[in-house]
């Protein structure tokens, strides 16, 4: 597992349930999620949640691939760890607790790309890599809401 652990939370306008509902709509990611240029489900669980999914990320530089496997606590989120791809190690969570005005929506993810970057220079990528990645969930769960 990396040293480096992030965690950024946000407060979704939406219930719950509704976060997981695009949690797991893999196959929407490429469509709100920058950086996500594929989204494939590999295999799935009995109940049609996803257990395997494979991923490319457009990095700029380079395009990055990875498996992850999902286990659930439907609603209330999700966990994730690396199977195999261009990356050491992923692991990660969402937790989506009622909020007042909704729900507060929390992801911790930690990666270990496999080679060494300065501590500070990787710090500030990932926490900025997070923070977009949340709000850009927030974003998707609260437009589909007003779909």
């Amino acid at each position: 597992m990396s040293d480096y652990s992030q965690t950024y939370s946000t407060v979704v306008v939406a219930s719950p349930e509704d976060c997981f509902a695009v949690l797991t709509d893999f196959e929407a990611y490429p469509d709100w999620s920058s950086p996500i240029a594929e989204s494939r489900v590999l295999e799935r669980y009995p109940d049609g949640l996803a257990r395997r999914v494979a991923m490319a990320l457009d990095m700029k530089i380079k395009t990055v691939r990875y498996t992850l496997e999902y286990t659930y606590d439907r609603p209330r989120g999700a966990r994730w760890r690396l199977v195999e791809g261009d990356v050491k190690d992923v692991q990660g969570s969402y937790s989506f607790e009622p909020a007042a005005s909704g729900t507060t929506a929390t992801c911790t993810q930690s990666i270990d790309v496999g080679f060494w970057i300065p501590g500070f220079l990787r710090s500030v990528f990932e926490k900025k890599a997070l923070q977009d990645s949340v709000e850009e969930f927030r974003k998707a769960v609260e437009s589909r809401g007003r779909a």
